[in-house]
C-alpha cells in the first residue's frame, strides 16, 4: 500500500500503518466543531498571548543583542512558540493557499536571527549575561525546547515541504548530535522530548545519525547523570534506565514523553525488549495509577504520579499535557502492535481531558482537571495570565502555558488518529463524522459519536479484483455492540469488545453499521483507591459524567442564615420574630448529593443524565460540630428530599460559570463490593 507523507508519526515499521491528513478528513460532529474553533480562534489567541507577554519578542531580543535584560517568561517559554507553529504547520496541511501559511513564515523570520552559527538555538541561555550554554540540563529545557522545534519543522515538511522552518530545525538537531553524541556532553536533558523529535527528524530526512542520537538518549536515561532534586531522581526519570523500570513513575509529562520517544527508537531498530518495557510500564499505570477520566497525574506539587491507588479526586492534578502525552503513547504502541486497548485508553483520554481543557470558544483552559472542585471560586483575569491550575474555570492564559499550545497541535492533528491501514485493509479506531481514502479504497463514516453509538461506513470506492478487511475497534466499555452489512442478506452479529472484522469483495455503495450500545451506566471504583471507596461514577459510551452544581434545583444548599425582622405574608397575616431560612443566592454544592445505586441511570435531555438520588443536609449544629467524626448513635440528625440529579458530560463542566463540581458521587446506602471482572483494556 501507498504511504502519505502528511504524517505527525510515521514509523517504517510495526503491525500498523498510519493515515496522514491527506487521507483521513473530519467532516462533521463533535470533533469537527472543536477543529473549526481551533483553526479559528485558538491559534490566533495563542499567538496574540505570546506577543503580547513577550515569548514571540524573546527571538528579536536575541537577534538585537538585548536578551539579558529583555527576556520575559520561563526557561522553556521559546518550546510553546514553536508548538504553536506545529499547530500551523498541521492545520495549513489540511488546505491550500491559506493565511497560516503567511504567518509561519512571518513567525519563522522572527526565529531564523536568534540561531546561531553552529546551530544553538535558546533564548534563555548562552548570551552575554545569561548562564551557559547547557549549564542547568536538570531544569533549563533546553534540548526539551530543541524537541518542539524539531517537531515543528517535520510538521512543515511533511505538509508543505521543506522550508526555511524546517531548515531551522535540522541545523538545531545537527547541532545536538555534534554537542551530546559519542564524545560530547554524556548527560540527558531534565525533560524528555527531543527522543521522539530526533526520531521523526530521521524518519523524515533518512539520516541515520539521529535515530542513534534518539536511542544514545533514551540508554542514558536513568544512570543518575542529572542531579538529585527535592523530589527525587524518579521526578525526571534518571533513577532507572527506561529498560528496567515497571511503571511510570514521577513528573507525568516527563515519564509519558520518554516512554513515546522509547517506542519510537525501539520500532525503528527493532528493540523489542524495550518495546516490551514501555508496553508493561503502560498497562501497569493504566491499572494503578489513572484516573477514569484517563487523566495522569495525582500529584500538585510535583506534577507527578502518585504511587498505586493514590487517587483524590479532589486533589486530581491530571495536567492537559499529560493527556496529550498520553495520547501520543498510546497512538504509538497501538500502530506497534495493532492492539485496540490503546485505542481504547487514547479515546478515553480525548474526550475526557483534551475536550475538557478549552473552553467552547477556544479562548480559555484548564490546566489541571481535577474530578471533584470544592469551592466555586472566581472569574479568571481577562488580561493577564494566570497561576496555573488555581482556576475553577478556563483561563486564557498562564505563566506556564504549555497546555494551550499542546491543546492546538493535538486537534490540528487529531484526523491521522482516526485510521490505519496493513496489507490487508483499513481499520478505524476512533468514530467520527469522516472521509478516508487510501490505497484505491474510499469510505465515508458518518456517525453522531459519541451521542449515538451508531457509526455507518460506506464504501465509495474499492478494488474490484481482490478482498480486503475492515476492521473496526469495539471499545472495551461496551455491552452488546453488533455489526451487520447493510444488505438484502446482511446479517446482524454480535461483536465483542476488541475488534470486529469484515472480509470480503466490497461493492460501491456497499455500507456496514456498528451499534454500540449507550445507556448510562454505574461504575464501580477500585476498593484500593482509597480516596473514593464508597461512592459511584456514571459513564455513558466513552463520556465520563459529573454533578455540577448550576443542574442542582435551588433552595437546597447547606449553608443557612438567620433572618430577624418582619414577616409579610399573603395568606395568613403578618408576624416578628427569627426566621432560619435555607440560602437560595447561590447554587447547591454538590458535597450533599447522594445517589441510589439500586436504579439504573437514565438518558436525560441535551445530553445528560438522569441518576435517582437525594439532596442530603446536616440542620443545625450539635455541641460536637467542631469536630467532624462523631459515634454513630450520635450524629446530627440529617435531612435527604428524593430528587432526581442531572448529570453532564465532564468535558463540559465549567462552561456556564463558577461552580462546584464532582465525578464520584456518595451514595444513599452502601454501593455494591462485588466487581466484574477486571478488563485487559482500560
Amino acid at each position: 500500500m501507498t504511504r502519505s507523507s502528511v504524517l505527525p508519526v510515521a514509523p517504517t515499521r510495526g503491525r500498523l500503518r498510519p493515515l496522514g491528513l491527506d487521507e483521513v478528513r473530519i467532516t462533521g460532529g463533535f470533533w469537527a466543531r472543536r477543529r473549526q474553533v481551533n483553526a479559528t480562534a485558538t491559534l490566533d489567541h495563542c499567538r496574540d498571548w505570546m506577543e503580547r507577554v513577550g515569548w514571540i519578542g524573546n527571538f528579536r531580543a536575541a537577534a538585537q543583542g538585548r536578551i539579558h535584560r529583555d527576556r520575559r517568561g520561563r526557561e522553556f517559554a521559546d518550546s510553546d512558540v514553536y508548538k504553536l507553529l506545529e499547530a500551523m504547520a498541521w492545520e495549513a496541511g489540511d488546505r491550500t493557499g491559506t493565511a497560516l501559511d503567511a504567518q509561519i513564515a512571518a513567525l519563522t523570520e522572527t526565529i531564523a536571527p536568534a540561531q546561531e552559527p553552529d546551530g544553538y538555538l535558546n533564548t534563555a541561555f548562552g548570551r552575554p549575561g545569561q548562564q551557559p550554554r547547557y549549564s542547568d540540563l536538570e531544569w533549563g529545557h533546553e534540548l526539551y525546547c530543541y524537541g518542539h522545534l524539531i517537531q515543528a519543522g517535520v510538521a512543515q515538511t511533511r505538509a508543505r515541504g521543506e522550508g526555511e522552518l524546517a531548515k531551522i530545525a535540522r541545523r538545531a538537531a545537527d547541532h545536538v548530535c555534534a554537542a551530546f553524541g559519542p564524545g560530547g556532553i554524556e548527560r540527558v536533558c531534565g525533560h524528555p522530548e527531543i527522543e521522539t523529535a530526533l526520531v521523526e527528524l530521521a524518519r523524515a530526512t533518512g539520516e541515520q545519525r539521529y535515530l542513534d542520537q534518539a536511542a544514545l538518549f533514551v540508554d542514558r536515561r536513568g544512570h543518575g547523570t542529572l542531579a538529585d532534586p527535592e523530589f527525587g531522581r524518579a521526578y525526571y526519570q534518571d533513577d532507572l534506565p527506561v529498560r528496567q523500570a515497571t511503571v511510570l513513575r514521577g513528573h507525568a509529562v516527563r515519564a509519558l514523553y520518554l516512554a513515546a520517544g522509547a517506542v519510537d527508537v525501539a520500532v525503528e531498530t527493532g528493540d523489542d525488549e524495550l518495546l516490551a518495557a514501555v508496553v508493561r510500564q503502560w498497562e501497569t499505570t493504566v491499572a494503578r495509577r489513572t484516573y477514569l477520566t484517563g487523566g495522569m497525574g495525582s500529584h500538585h506539587r510535583d506534577e507527578s504520579f502518585g504511587d498505586d491507588f493514590v487517587l483524590p479526586p479532589d486533589r486530581a492534578y491530571s495536567e492537559t499535557c499529560a493527556g496529550v502525552a498520553s495520547v501520543m503513547l498510546s497512538w504509538r504502541l497501538l500502530l506497534a502492535t495493532g492492539e485496540p486497548r490503546f485505542a481504547d485508553l487514547a479515546e478515553r483520554t480525548l474526550f475526557n481531558v483534551v475536550a475538557t481543557s478549552p473552553s467552547d470558544d477556544g479562548r480559555a483552559f484548564f490546566y489541571a482537571n481535577t474530578l471533584h472542585r470544592r469551592r466555586r471560586g472566581t472569574v479568571p483575569p481577562v488580561d493577564t495570565d494566570s497561576p496555573r491550575a488555581e482556576s475553577s474555570l478556563r483561563a486564557p492564559w498562564f505563566a506556564v502555558s504549555c497546555c494551550p499550545t499542546n491543546v492546538a497541535r493535538t486537534l490540528a492533528l487529531l484526523p491521522a488518529y482516526l485510521a490505519t491501514a496493513d496489507d490487508h485493509g483499513i481499520q478505524l479506531h476512533q468514530y467520527a463524522d469522516a472521509e478516508i481514502t487510501s490505497s484505491g479504497i474510499a469510505l465515508r463514516v458518518r456517525t453522531d459519536y459519541p451521542s449515538d453509538g451508531s457509526v455507518t461506513v460506506r464504501v465509495d470506492q474499492s478494488p474490484s479484483d481482490h478482498p480486503w478487511t475492515l476492521s473496526l475497534r469495539v471499545p472495551a466499555w461496551t455491552e452488546g455492540a453488533t455489526a451487520r452489512l447493510a444488505d438484502p442478506d446482511g446479517v446482524r452479529r454480535a461483536v465483542a469488545p476488541g475488534t470486529a472484522t469484515i472480509t470480503r469483495l466490497f461493492r460501491p455503495g456497499d455500507e456496514i453499521r456498528l451499534e454500540l450500545p449507550m445507556a448510562p451506566r454505574w461504575i464501580v471504583p477500585d476498593p484500593r483507591i482509597d480516596a473514593v471507596r464508597g461512592t459511584l461514577a456514571v459513564q455513558r459510551g466513552p463520556l465520563v459524567y459529573c454533578a455540577e452544581s448550576v443542574d442542582l434545583p435551588d433552595g437546597q444548599d447547606t449553608k443557612t442564615h438567620t433572618d430577624t425582622g418582619t414577616d409579610t405574608g399573603t395568606g395568613t397575616g403578618t408576624g416578628t420574630g427569627t426566621d432560619t431560612d435555607t440560602d437560595t443566592d447561590v447554587d447547591v454544592d454538590v458535597d450533599v448529593v447522594r445517589v441510589d445505586p439500586s436504579v439504573e441511570p437514565q438518558d436525560g435531555p441535551d445530553g445528560t443524565v438522569v441518576v435517582p438520588g437525594e439532596l442530603a443536609a446536616v440542620q443545625g449544629e450539635s455541641p460536637a460540630a467542631s469536630w467532624p467524626y462523631q459515634p454513630l448513635d450520635q450524629s446530627p440528625e440529617a435531612t435527604a428530599e428524593p430528587t432526581g440529579i442531572v448529570l453532564v458530560p465532564y468535558h463540559s463542566w465549567a462552561n456556564r460559570g463558577p461552580s462546584t463540581m464532582r465525578v464520584w458521587l456518595p451514595t444513599t446506602t452502601q454501593p455494591p463490593t462485588e466487581q466484574r471482572p477486571p478488563s485487559p483494556q482500560p
